[in-house]
């Protein structure tokens, strides 16, 4: 089973056991995180789309702890006028284990066929 989610402006493929890095929220090592906003869901033969989220469906992740992006680089240079600037940061990120994945299409799929 696998979603798609959203979490800072951001989308996410999330499979239960993965550990995936959103951006930084306030949260302690080991703490649960719930993200309500989940796009699109599917158990691999069904797929339920939300316009815009899926009703009743939600994703349980375990947050690890911070982690920092790689190094980006700003150069800025003014031509002909010998003036050069470099700087760069580094974005920092919150780590989380993805437990478990419930939406409607669980339900329905673990439903004997008729």
């Amino acid at each position: 089973m696998y979603a798609i989610i959203e979490t800072g402006g951001k989308q996410f493929y999330v499979e239960q056991g993965m550990v995936i890095d959103v951006p930084l929220r306030d949260a302690q090592p080991l703490a649960s995180l719930t993200f309500d906003k989940v796009l699109l869901c599917s158990n691999g033969t069904d797929v339920v789309i939300g316009t815009p989220h899926v009703a009743q469906a939600k994703v349980t992740a375990s947050c690890v702890g911070e982690a920092k992006a790689e190094k980006l680089t700003v150069f800025k240079m003014r031509r002909r006028k010998a003036s050069m600037r470099k700087t760069g940061h580094r974005q920092k990120h919150t780590r989380v284990k993805i437990l478990d994945i419930s939406a409607p299409i669980a339900a329905r799929a673990a439903a004997p066929a008729q």
